[in-house]
Order: structure tokens, then sequence, then C-alpha cells
């Protein structure tokens, strides 16, 4: 019964790691495109009005 517990335990651990890790390079890709335009690279589309 503790065997058990004690995967389930490993596996809510690697869980919560790895979706940490994928949040983590998704937020870090959002920044680095982000950035990589740039606030003033392009024409906001109201800029005219």
């Amino acid at each position: 019964m503790d065997d058990k517990n004690h995967k389930q335990n490993q596996h809510e651990v690697r869980s919560f790691v790895l979706k940490t890790v994928f949040y983590f390079v998704v937020i870090f890709l959002l920044m680095y495109l982000y950035s990589y335009v740039g606030v003033n690279g392009g024409h906001f589309i109201y800029n005219e009005f």
C-alpha cells in the first residue's frame, strides 16, 4: 500500500514539474517574440484615426 502511494506521489510531482517547465517555456517564448517584434516595430491599425 505504501509503494502505491509513493508511486502516485512521484507521478504528481513529475506532472507538476513538467507543467511548470512547459508553462515557463511558453511564457519565455511569448516574451521573446514580443521583444523581437517590439512595441514600435509594427504599425498599429488605429494610429491613423
